[in-house]
């Protein structure tokens, strides 16, 4: 039996908790889910993070680094409305592959919302930088661009929406991103 190293064993916990915060949220999901979901012990996940605040932020920057290089990737050099086509037809592809990314974001939002009106903007503060590299990365692939950025980032808001809401591929809501076999082509995996 081949042991994990410790780098591969945070890994493997951060994959997990991004299942688990996904689908549970930051407050509905407990650490002991995602220590059972890995294989190890409570005290272990926290020898790898400090807390269940600690992990959640590790997974937040994970999903935020992914799409990041997930558009770095698609524009791989383009520029303006191809950086735009490719970015979004990778985006797509994403969630509808991988849909833990979109709940996860989904959750983040949630997360940072609750912890502001208790009065936790720490927690925000960190959401929203990870947030504003994504921004940023966007924003340079399409020329620096302020208004294609918010426009790009707007529809795939609109985007996360439709798709989390269970909305199918032939409804009038997606009429304005192209034909049912498009929506469909991009939104399923």
């Amino acid at each position: 039996m081949v042991r994990m190293s410790a780098e591969e064993r945070r890994e493997s916990v951060v994959r997990a908790a991004m299942h688990e915060f996904a689908r549970g949220g930051y407050d509905g999901t407990s650490t002991e889910a995602i220590a059972r979901r890995v294989g190890v012990s409570q005290p272990y996940l926290f020898r790898l993070f400090p807390g269940k605040r600690a992990l959640f932020l590790a997974v937040v920057e994970r999903c935020l680094q992914d799409t990041r290089r997930t558009f770095d990737e698609a524009a791989g050099g383009l520029e303006g409305e191809e950086a735009l086509e490719a970015m979004g037809g990778a985006y797509a592809k994403v969630i509808a592959e991988h849909p833990e990314y979109l709940l996860m974001q989904l959750q983040m939002f949630v997360a940072v919302a609750a912890a502001e009106e208790s009065g936790d903007h720490e927690f925000g503060e960190a959401v929203r930088a990870g947030w504003m590299r994504l921004w940023d990365e966007v924003h340079l692939a399409l020329g620096a661009d302020e208004e294609g950025t918010a426009a790009f980032m707007a529809q795939g808001m609109l985007i996360n929406s439709l798709v989390a809401m269970g909305f199918p591929a032939d409804h009038r809501v997606w009429a304005g991103f192209g034909s049912p076999s498009q929506v469909e082509k991009k939104f399923s995996p």
